[in-house]
């Protein structure tokens, strides 16, 4: 394409539709059909330059221009406590569903490289002498020790938060850093499992497997499963990279990356839960078997909330992007 020429021959369109949006509320109807014309080979305008002649000052001009002709086209919007509900309704449970098999194979691979980090160091004390000293390995796993202190050594509340934040902050590098190949989720989720299994070697080589599983289990369940989730919905961003196929890369990775972002805000609520959990339930005094009760009646109800409501919604069309109307116009370049 000669950028030049077809700058020239597409001007007066440009301006003309510009002259359209400055008056937009005083058009006559013949004006609003020129308008809604304009705008539609404007944007297909946008799309060649952009695949065939990327020029950024033309790009941002025209990507201004269709904004503006599009909000003047489908009226302006705002988010509302209506799309928060439909969100977390079906928008959320339907890209869990769609993700299913990303975060359930995480959460399943994961979790036996745990156990299997866990039979190691419980079994082989020279190991276990290489994480620690003698004395610090006791102070860790002895009863009242640092595992068990841990949980309640600040006050419900503001532990409660400290975590939330901690494991947003853990899901959210996981949705967001996904786009890079995967990598640097695998890097997150191969810390968070060694670290689980090193308690979980530590305690079972004492005889105390059982307490450290009613520490964890009580918020752990719904915890993780949130953390394999986010990093799920990572490999998946990252794998689109690679095989975006049927849409294009672009179109690909701009629909998976607003379902990841979505999931993020979703994720932030389910950690609220788990955090407050771990706050208030994991120190309590309740006896071991009703807050891992607690923990499990939390983690069924997150499945049900996806292979229940989040099914039906799939069913439904939904699929955890944004509304159709809401999305940017992904028109047809010419070869």
């Amino acid at each position: 394409m000669d950028l030049d020429v077809f700058v020239a021959a597409h001007r007066a369109e440009w301006t003309r539709l510009d002259e359209l949006l400055r008056r937009r509320r005083r058009l006559t109807g013949a004006e609003a059909d020129e308008l809604v014309a304009l705008y539609q080979r404007t944007a297909t305008h946008l799309s060649l330059i952009q695949s065939s002649a990327p020029d950024p000052q033309l790009i941002g001009r025209l990507t201004q221009l269709v904004a503006g002709a599009r909000s003047a086209v489908t009226g302006a919007r705002k988010a509302s406590w209506r799309d928060a509900t439909r969100f977390l309704a079906a928008g959320f449970p339907a890209a869990l569903y769609r993700t299913r098999r990303w975060w359930t194979t995480t959460a399943v691979l994961s979790l036996v490289l745990a156990a299997v980090v866990g039979w190691w160091i419980g079994t082989h004390p020279e190991v276990q002498s290489s994480i620690a000293a003698p004395d610090e390995l006791r102070e860790l796993t002895r009863p009242g020790g640092q595992y068990e202190t841990y949980y309640s050594s600040h006050a419900a509340a503001s532990f409660a938060a400290q975590v939330w934040t901690n494991n947003a902050q853990v899901a959210a590098v996981c949705l967001v850093l996904g786009a890079f190949l995967g990598i640097p989720v695998l890097w997150v989720i191969l810390q968070n499992m060694l670290n689980l299994g090193v308690g979980i070697g530590l305690m079972s080589s004492v005889g105390r497997l059982d307490t450290f599983l009613g520490l964890i289990l009580p918020h752990g369940l719904l915890e993780l499963t949130a953390v394999f989730v986010a990093a799920g919905t990572g490999l998946r961003l990252g794998w689109t990279v690679i095989d975006p196929s049927p849409r294009s890369r672009r179109s690909a990775l701009a629909q998976e990356g607003r379902a990841a972002i979505g999931m993020a805000i979703g994720l932030a609520v389910v950690l609220f839960v788990s955090g407050a959990i771990e706050g208030f339930v994991t120190p309590s005094g309740l006896p071991p078997w009703a807050r891992i009760g607690i923990g499990v009646v939390a983690e069924a109800a997150f499945l049900a909330y996806v292979f229940v409501v989040g099914r039906r919604a799939a069913r439904a069309g939904e699929t955890g992007d944004v509304a159709a109307s809401d999305r940017s116009a992904e028109l047809p370049a010419a070869a």
